[in-house]
């Protein structure tokens, strides 16, 4: 069977279509999105009493690099300014601040003391095509044995283990990828 990543949730497919995104930047974001999902849900099973915010990271994951419409050379190329643009084009579509955010943040991580909500956004944004980040778990690890007194080894047992499922599927979430931009 062939992969089939989960749909965009409905406010991000609308802001999508309003905006005029291409069907490369909505490939990447139902990618991230859908890796974003299977993150929150082994979460909540690995670690039942672990309070966070699902509904946000995961609107975060599919809205995250929105502010591309505004600076298209980076769908291909290098560049952040999407991220400093990102929040202000998502709360003049709507987005309050505490959501638009995640547009700024998904980059900041190695900058920036975030909450857990946000490293996860980050996280999904890497982890969808394979790519593991060991400084980006390491602070993932630190913040879920903060929330949760489990023991930092135990969290980054479950949560490797989690990943390693999840990035095994890069090369196929690559090909939809470009199978759906072509």
């Amino acid at each position: 069977m062939a992969f089939q990543p989960r749909p965009l949730p409905t406010p991000v497919q609308q802001l999508c279509e309003k905006l005029e995104a291409p069907a490369r930047l909505i490939a990447h974001l139902t990618l991230v999105h859908d890796a974003a999902v299977e993150i929150m849900d082994g979460l909540q099973q690995q670690f039942p009493t672990l309070s966070v915010d699902a509904e946000a990271v995961l609107f975060g994951a599919a809205s995250h690099d929105l502010g591309k419409v505004l600076h298209p050379h980076e769908l291909t190329g290098p560049g952040n300014n999407h991220e400093a643009d990102g929040p202000a084009l998502l709360e003049a579509n709507g987005v309050s601040p505490e959501l638009a955010r995640f547009a700024r943040t998904h980059g900041a991580w190695s900058r920036e003391d975030l909450p857990l909500q946000d490293l996860l956004v980050a996280l999904a944004d890497c982890v969808w095509k394979g790519q593991r980040l060991e400084a980006l778990e390491t602070q993932v690890v630190s913040r879920i044995a903060e929330k949760t007194g489990t023991e930092e080894w135990e969290v980054f047992d479950k949560l490797d283990g989690l990943l390693d499922e999840i990035a095994r599927r890069g090369e196929e979430r690559l090909a939809w990828q470009a199978q759906s931009v072509s």
